[in-house]
């Protein structure tokens, strides 16, 4: 008989444990929706609320789409297109051809092409004012040049620049030359530009952290007394502060959202301008917008910033009050 009582209490025990978990997620569903009823009830301040929250998710990124787009179209330009070697003046023709037939054997180089002393003196006294006074010089004092084209892959700055010291190391090569400098403020300009969207991007979001916190507290204020009450039956702080974190779940919601339909109108806004200012130089540009996974992306990340504001608040404020016995 005990054996019995025992097996039945145990299963009583085992079903009210089960019971509270099949319960738990149907409370937090109904807290969730009743916290949407209270952003309902009051559409003024919770469309004001939203409204900002986009704004403030839109400026960072609209930012973002400016310098990935960027990225794209100056990625082309992060790579040595060319390098140009001097050859020594003691070398002849015979050798300098065999230098370039060698040079076309490497698999970084995609193009070699060879410019004579001759060929170069006579590009000199085309292009300069000096065409008359070379006439009178005896000896040639220009140097064979082979122009090298590395491969896409080897045209990266940091491959092209050891392609540069492998070739200045052939014994026919007095000298090389590759001109980086420009890909390398042109990289610490985007890298300046980034810094910067990244400073104004933690800015807005502290401020989009700030008016969460500040909404909720807010409506906590306004639901002092019920929140006493509600202490003064039992109820924990953890349970008075879920419908308050639903709320800051949902202007995060909200607020993403809101910043994607602006940014994709924006983009689209953008495009059309920047067609009709490519048409005027018979060119093409597309601006590319948000992606699927980064619009997902910007909403999760708008949901965190609205947990993190709200959570933020009730924990400050709820635990403050405290019911009077008067």
């Amino acid at each position: 008989m005990q054996r019995l009582k025992h097996v039945f209490n145990s299963f009583n025990t085992e079903l009210t444990l089960v019971q509270r978990l099949l319960s738990l997620p149907l409370r937090h569903l109904q807290q969730a929706i009743g916290s949407l009823g209270d952003l309902w009830r009051t559409p003024l301040a919770s469309v004001m609320t939203v409204l900002v929250l986009g704004i403030s998710l839109t400026l960072p990124t609209t930012l973002h789409l400016f310098v990935k787009n960027a990225s794209q179209i100056t990625q082309q330009w992060h790579s040595a297109s060319e390098i140009t070697l001097f050859l020594k003046l003691s070398i002849s023709e015979k050798k300098a051809k065999n230098l370039v037939q060698r040079l076309e054997l490497y698999p970084e180089i995609a193009k070699v092409k060879y410019i004579s002393a001759d060929q170069a003196l006579a590009e000199f006294k085309l292009l300069s004012s000096f065409g008359q006074a070379l006439n009178y010089i005896d000896k040639n004092p220009l140097p064979a040049t082979v122009l090298v084209t590395p491969t896409k892959r080897a045209s990266q700055v940091d491959v092209a620049k050891k392609l540069l010291a492998k070739l200045e190391k052939q014994r026919e090569v007095e000298q090389g030359k590759l001109d980086v400098e420009w890909l390398t403020r042109l990289e610490a300009m985007a890298q300046f530009i980034q810094d910067i969207v990244l400073s104004i991007a933690l800015l807005l979001c502290l401020s989009v952290v700030l008016i969460i916190g500040n909404t909720i507290r807010l409506a906590i204020l306004n639901q002092k007394d019920a929140i006493a009450i509600m202490k003064l039956v039992g109820a924990t702080d953890a349970f008075i502060q879920r419908p308050f974190l639903y709320s800051g779940m949902w202007y995060g919601v909200f607020g993403g959202i809101f910043a994607v339909i602006a940014e994709i109108i924006l983009a689209q806004y953008l495009t059309n301008a920047m067609n009709r200012l490519t048409e005027l130089y018979d060119s093409s540009f597309v601006l590319h917008g948000l992606t699927f996974g980064e619009a997902l992306l910007l909403i999760l990340f708008s949901i965190i910033l609205g947990l993190l504001g709200s959570y933020l608040s009730v924990r400050q404020h709820i635990r403050l009050i405290e019911p009077t016995t008067d």
